[in-house]
């Protein structure tokens, strides 16, 4: 039941049984599917309950419309990709510099799953035609990610690890250590470099961003 436990959040008319949240499921997993393989206009909800089963009334009743629909799968795959990429910095456990390095390394063994990428790419195409979704999209991805940062650079800051200031700041500074990486993925252009490489390319940054922020 871990997948249909997730899925609660995301849609309109929550199903009450277990086989209300499987066919709610289906469509979403379908409907991504599809989106991924052909693009998002030229899947039609006909195509989607075609390859779900169910009825159209279902994708009405739990999404709305279709674009209710990629707005779920949207919220889907973000606690999917998010999950483990960023978790609570432990100071009683957590060293501040490898819980950077590590929160970078995991960020960029996600990007570069190819599904991923597609998906990525999927919602930059779609959130040109639709300001309220980049809204939604960037509240609850790149803002969301950041703040986790922001929480554990302000935890630090309070234990005397480091002096941040403006913590917000900070984790779009710290974030901007991968966006070349990021980049290049969503382009399509191969990632040269190895991981050995990219970790000494993260050890860097992170060192130089951390001597930025010591006490003068």
């Amino acid at each position: 039941m871990q997948e249909l436990a997730q899925l609660e959040p995301l849609g309109r008319d929550i199903p009450q049984t277990k086989r209300g949240h499987e066919r709610c499921l289906a469509l979403l997993l379908s409907a991504n599917e599809l989106f991924l393989e052909r693009g998002y206009d030229a899947v039609s909800l006909d195509d989607i309950v075609n390859h779900a089963g169910g009825s159209k009334a279902s994708i009405y009743k739990f999404f709305g419309n279709k674009e209710g629909l990629f707005t779920a799968i949207c919220d889907y795959r973000r606690e999917q990709f998010f999950k483990d990429i960023c978790v609570p910095f432990e100071q009683s456990k957590d060293d501040l510099r490898s819980y950077l390095i590590q929160t970078l390394i995991n960020l960029k063994n996600h990007l570069v799953i190819p599904e991923n990428a597609a998906f990525f790419r999927l919602i930059i195409e779609q959130t040109q035609r639709s300001p309220k979704l980049a809204l939604y999209i960037n509240e609850q991805g790149p803002k969301h990610i950041q703040m986790a940062i922001a929480c554990a650079l302000t935890k630090a800051d309070e234990l005397g690890i480091i002096q941040c200031e403006q913590p917000i700041y900070s984790a779009q500074l710290y974030f901007g250590i991968i966006r070349n990486i990021e980049w290049r993925i969503l382009m399509g252009i191969p990632i040269q470099e190895n991981d050995q490489e990219t970790l000494e390319y993260f050890e860097y940054c992170v060192d130089r961003f951390l001597e930025g922020h010591q006490k003068v």
